[in-house]
C-alpha cells in the first residue's frame, strides 16, 4: 500500500514538472495533482525561479470562438481526440501528450508564444465537458471545429474556408518578413 502511495506521488510530481514546464497556473496543477499547494509552490519556485501569477482563470468561452484561437484550439482538440481513442492513461497525461503535438506541430522553429497556451488548452477540454463548447464539422472543408452553441446551427463554415479579412493581412505579413 505504502509503495503504491509513494509511486503515485511520484507519478503526480512528475505531471507537476511537465505542467509547469509548459506554464500551467497553479489551478491546474491543484486540479490535476494530488500534491499539496505547499509541494506545488516549492516545486514551481524550483523550476521557475519566481513564485507562480496570480489571478483568475480563464472564464468565457468567446476566446477560444476568434479565427486564430479558435483554428488552434480546434487542432489541439482533434489531436486530443485522436490521442483519447489511441492511448490509455489519465486526462491529464492525455492532455499534456495532445499538447507536446499540438506545439511540435505548430511551433517548430519559433521562438514565439503559442496562440493556445497550456492553462487555455486545460481550459478548452474543461468548457467541452461541461457542455460550453462543442465540435461542430465545417459544411465546407468537412474538418472539425469547436464551436460554442450559439455557433452551432445548419451549415457552419470555418474561418479557414472563410478566413477574415484581418487574417489575410496578417498572412501577408508573415509572408513579407519570410522573404526579407
Amino acid at each position: 500500500m505504502c509503495d503504491k502511495s509513494i509511486m503515485s506521488e511520484i507519478r503526480d510530481a512528475q505531471i507537476a514538472i511537465e505542467l509547469i514546464t509548459f506554464g500551467a497556473r497553479m489551478q491546474v496543477l491543484e486540479s490535476e495533482t494530488g500534491l499539496s499547494r505547499r509541494k506545488l509552490l516549492k516545486l514551481y519556485k524550483e523550476l521557475k525561479g519566481c513564485s507562480p501569477s496570480k489571478g483568475m482563470l480563464p472564464f468565457s468561452a468567446d476566446w477560444y470562438m476568434a479565427w486564430e484561437q479558435n483554428i488552434h484550439s480546434s487542432i489541439f482538440y482533434n489531436i486530443y481526440c485522436f490521442i483519447k481513442k489511441s492511448v490509455s492513461g489519465r486526462p491529464v497525461e492525455l492532455m499534456l501528450k495532445a499538447y507536446r503535438i499540438y506545439l511540435a506541430q505548430g511551433l517548430a522553429d519559433t521562438e514565439e508564444k503559442p496562440v493556445l497556451d497550456l492553462t487555455r488548452a486545460w481550459t478548452l477540454l474543461r468548457f467541452i465537458d461541461n457542455g460550453m463548447i462543442k465540435q461542430t464539422e465545417c459544411s465546407e472543408c468537412k474538418g472539425k471545429f469547436i464551436t460554442t452553441p450559439e455557433h452551432m446551427f445548419n451549415g457552419f463554415t470555418c474561418s479557414l474556408c472563410v478566413p477574415p479579412s484581418r487574417a489575410m493581412k496578417k498572412s501577408d505579413r508573415l509572408n513579407q518578413s519570410a522573404s526579407a
